[in-house]
């Protein structure tokens, strides 16, 4: 049985020693998957497809990919039933696949899944790389403290990490030749040092995909009612080096491994948030003063002038967290209006959530009272949320999930929300029994470390009934904390909020003003801000920008204004701060520069990175320029007075457009690349617009 693919075919084998194959078009070797083994009513059972296999009819169509799914008996373990899902990329070398298991229906009682601890060969996979000499482990989640914010990791995996049974957490391998690559990823989320899922190394250079903890509660039943499924795990065999594993990578997730797109297209972003945050530490006033029908008005005429595309009401436009209606105090006449201006310039709504909370005296909180997240037998206590009702926490790993999608899917059809921003959910935080993470049989720690893996999960279920109903709806969930949910599991379906103002004074050993109280530090308009943004832009080289909004500040004068803009066209995308503070001048640079961006930004997500020189220092050159088409964009930046010259590693359009307060003269050379000269005559920002006019 097999399963022709755009780069290959998949082989069901189902012997103990390979489930299947995969046989890539362009000639090289064969990638064998070894079958996993998951611990079963106290004994490791090896999920070996037994006799024929049933393939669930042709591959079918999905959006953007195909799936195969095949069923198969396990073998020797009667009434075991292994499920494969084969998740097939059109664009990219990719196989996404899980697994899902149950037992057939029996006059027996369900076989259980079993304890870890005892099981030290439960895998969910195994593939070797023995004949490829070059390793290497790709982190995501590491929290980088200096900069308040997730980092990318790539360490080296040598003969000694192999030799010591070194374990690496990954999500992602990569091993090359230098010829020819294999990638192996597995999609969930945790901050480093928290993995559920993690790769033993072994000195033969086999690489074993084991689960690590939370996996599943002890005592899991395999009905058929309730099947087990693993994660999403990803596949890789195609030509090439790191280089080039990281390039396809990037493609992938930017354009097959979401089933929806509107999470990747690359808008223009406005959050109220800063404005709030200047109503609290700049005017004395409440965070929410600036939360009204009026101002919103005000606001939405601006951004449409700039350019901007989604308009999102941070905290505060709801009268209570759980019901999330609209505050009839703050808009008497609901959001009505904000959604008529918003139509008339064609911009969409988005509205800020903590999915967590439910205020004391709300519906929801009263429908679902067995829902309240506990911690060692103490239930969520009361708390006040942004100036509004005191509100409890309730788990999103129990039956509140749906009736929280519900509510979303609701805002979307009856209000014409399109962008939801997620916010404070932390990974771990519930250790109740009796909801989907365990029961009173599994001690607390099972029950919370069961509940922080399935948090990634349920919110991804969360996103995709919202999708479903809404296939254009965005959902933003905030990681600018640590120990969130970090890792690939959340990008399937959604993207990522990465910065609100970067590190706090205390990030840097400095102590908080003791009479403002406002630890943020880097909130102002100017260089510093915007090169904090720049740091984080490491990811980018194996996950789009794209996926991770960051706002950059609007303000005057003009020198902080072009290097915002030059910061936000290398992917993050959002604005915030007080628009109605920005001078007409301001309105009308943001204008012209976003309206060359919306010409060449399809290009820049599309876009490998390419960084010459550090964040700050002179010149810092970042090239987004699409190897197919020639379009994109070339951001040059400089702390000091210098001259420099850029030659791109791409050819470019032979159009082009000029902007910023650096003097910036362009040459298109022979061979389609273009000769950049820029003079800067002290800190300050250049653009180039390749494929713009």
């Amino acid at each position: 049985m097999a399963c022709r693919t755009p780069f290959g075919i998949i082989e069901w084998v189902g012997l103990p020693e390979v489930l299947w194959r995969y046989r890539p078009d362009s000639g090289l070797e064969a990638l064998d998957v070894v079958p996993p083994v998951l611990p079963v009513d106290g004994v490791p059972v090896r999920l070996t497809g037994a006799g024929e296999p049933t393939s669930l009819g042709a591959p079918t169509s999905q959006t953007p990919s195909i799936e195969w799914i095949v069923d198969a008996p396990v073998e020797g373990h009667a009434p075991l039933m292994l499920r494969t899902v084969f998740r097939i990329a059109e664009a990219t070398p990719v196989i996404r696949f899980r697994y899902e298991m149950w037992a057939a229906p029996s006059a027996f009682r369900p076989p259980v899944l079993s304890s870890l601890v005892d099981a030290p060969e439960v895998r969910y996979l195994a593939l070797s790389t023995a004949a490829f000499p070059h390793a290497r482990e790709v982190r995501l989640a590491d929290f980088n403290e200096v900069l308040h914010s997730y980092q990318p990791v790539e360490t080296p995996l040598t003969g000694r990490h192999f030799e010591a049974g070194f374990r690496a957490e990954g999500p992602m391998i990569v091993a090359t030749d230098d010829t020819q690559f294999r990638l192996v990823a597995y999609e969930h989320g945790s901050p480093a040092g928290e993995a559920f899922l993690a790769y033993d190394l072994s000195a033969d250079r086999t690489i074993t995909l084991r689960p690590v903890k939370g996996n599943w509660p002890v005592g899991r039943s395999l009905s058929a009612e309730d099947p087990f499924a693993s994660p999403w795990f990803d596949l890789m065999a195609a030509p090439g080096g790191l280089d080039a594993a990281a390039s396809s990578w990037r493609r992938f997730v930017l354009r097959q491994m979401a089933d929806h797109a509107a999470s990747r297209a690359p808008l223009i972003f406005y959050n109220t948030w800063a404005n709030q945050e200047r109503s609290k530490w700049w005017r004395g006033k409440p965070y929410l003063e600036p939360m009204h029908e009026a101002r919103m008005l005000e606001e939405i005429d601006i951004a449409h002038q700039m350019g901007i595309e989604v308009f999102v009401l941070d905290t505060g436009w709801y009268e209570k967290t759980g019901d999330w209606k609209v505050s009839p105090s703050r808009f008497p006449r609901g959001l009505a209006p904000i959604r008529a201006r918003l139509d008339q310039y064609g911009m969409k709504l988005g509205l800020w959530f903590n999915p967590l909370a439910a205020a004391c005296s709300s519906d929801m909180l009263a429908r679902h009272a067995d829902c309240v997240r506990s911690w060692r037998d103490v239930p969520s206590a009361p708390a006040p949320v942004w100036e509004t009702e005191d509100s409890v926490s309730l788990c999103l790993v129990s039956r509140y999930r749906d009736a929280f999608a519900d509510r979303l899917i609701q805002l979307a059809l009856e209000e014409g929300v399109r962008y939801f921003k997620w916010d404070a959910i932390d990974l771990y935080g519930c250790d109740a029994p009796g909801h989907f993470h365990g029961d009173a049989g599994n001690t607390p720690q099972e029950r919370a470390d069961c509940h922080a893996f399935e948090l990634v999960r349920s919110m991804v279920h969360v996103v995709e009934r919202l999708q479903q109903a809404c296939p254009d709806a965005i959902v933003d969930f905030d990681v600018t904390e640590g120990g969130r949910a970090f890792g690939l599991g959340f990008l399937s379906a959604g993207k990522y909020f990465l910065i609100n103002n970067g590190p706090y004074f205390q990030n840097y050993d400095v102590p908080i003003d003791p009479v403002r109280n406002n630890w943020n530090l880097f909130f102002q308009p100017g260089h510093a801000r915007n090169r904090m943004l720049r740091m984080c832009l490491a990811l980018d080289r194996w996950l789009p920008s794209v996926l991770f909004l960051a706002h950059a500040l609007p303000d005057d004068p003009e020198e902080n204004q072009w290097d915002s803009l030059a910061t936000l066209m290398l992917g993050f995308n959002g604005i915030w701060g007080d628009l109605a503070a920005v001078s007409p001048e301001g309105v009308a640079r943001h204008a012209r520069v976003l309206g060359l961006y919306r010409q060449v930004r399809a290009a820049v997500a599309a876009a490998d990175p390419v960084r010459e020189g550090q964040v700050g220092g002179s010149p810092e050159i970042n090239e987004k320029i699409d190897a197919t088409s020639g379009c994109g964009v070339v951001c040059l930046f400089s702390a000091a007075r210098i001259e420099t010259v850029w030659i791109t590693t791409r050819a470019v359009s032979p159009e082009w457009s000029v902007e910023g307060d650096a003097d910036l003269s362009v040459e298109r050379l022979a061979d389609g690349c273009a000769r950049i000269h820029a003079r800067f005559s002290g800190a300050g920002a250049g653009m180039v617009f390749f494929g713009a006019s």
